[in-house]
């Protein structure tokens, strides 16, 4: 990321068609300001969908590896049927 990549908002606002030619033509992502301080970005949308479903991949990868935890405590003897829980809890 180079300087000229972070805008501050009101001069954005300007240059809004330029910025969005930039980053569209040119790959870059620029950041805009508020008050001296990140505030929004403006990214090209086909890498914004991509960062999206690299998203949903983690969040699955995630989940897969939830699962393995539980069948390998599953395995272990560490859990207890669902049976087991709900005669546990009705006692």
């Amino acid at each position: 990321m180079r300087a000229g990549d972070v805008v501050p908002i009101s001069e954005a606002r300007a240059r809004l068609t330029q910025l969005a030619d930039d980053v569209v033509g040119g790959g870059m992502e620029k950041i805009l300001t508020k008050n001296g301080s990140s505030f929004v970005a403006i990214v090209d949308a086909r890498k914004l969908d991509y960062y999206h479903a690299l998203e949903e991949e983690h969040a699955g990868l995630v989940l897969l590896d939830e699962a393995e935890v539980g069948l390998r405590q599953i395995l272990a003897g560490q859990r207890v049927s669902a049976h087991d829980l709900m005669l546990a809890l009705a006692e």
